[in-house]
């Protein structure tokens, strides 16, 4: 090789090592990180409820707090599955309780639920390297075939929708959100 293809490669590669994050982001790592950065949000609004307000519903026929966190849960494994992942539902699934077959009903149990439910769709998401993740998939009959990665971004915003949902729950029992605390912590 020329002297001059080596200078090009050996300044490519620097550029690749000073930046190291510039070679790993993705569709993939991008999702991932997305979910992750979701889960966190999810996690902390859920655990600012007190237990003693799990089971406040603003109407008799919504859903209480408690089955809101589950919802989400329930909707997480339901919609990952979708995308045909090896990885296993975990085991809060029960067909014979609720609209997704979730058995919980203390805080703690619900809040294992939702963490279990984001862990399951990490685990299926670290499955799918982004050729996969572009490829069409068969979704429930409201989305039909999409690809992978909309599916994802629909799990995504379908918590999203009940999160804002949860917020108003949090401000009825006289919480403030973790979002909209000072720093937001």
């Amino acid at each position: 090789m020329k002297r001059s293809t080596w200078v090009v490669i050996a300044c490519a590669l620097a550029v690749t090592m000073a930046d190291p994050a510039a070679q790993r982001v993705t569709l993939s790592t991008d999702l991932i990180k997305d979910w992750r950065a979701q889960q966190e949000t999810m996690m902390r609004l859920a655990d600012a409820m007190p237990e003693s307000a799990f089971g406040f519903k603003p109407t008799p026929p919504q859903r209480s707090f408690g089955e809101q966190v589950l919802h989400v849960a329930g909707a997480n494994i339901m919609l990952m599955k979708f995308l045909g992942g090896k990885t296993s539902a975990p085991p809060i699934v029960d067909k014979d309780l609720s609209i997704f077959g979730l058995k919980a009903t203390s805080k703690a149990d619900i809040l294992q639920a939702l963490q279990q439910s984001y862990t399951f769709g990490d685990a299926v998401l670290r499955e799918f390297p982004d050729d996969a993740l572009v490829q069409t998939v068969q979704g429930p009959p409201w989305i039909g075939e999409a690809t992978r990665a909309k599916m994802v971004y629909f799990t995504m915003g379908h918590a999203l929708d009940i999160y804002g949902q949860m917020v108003v729950y949090l401000r009825l029992n006289g919480v403030v959100p973790p979002a909209s605390r000072r720093g937001g912590v």
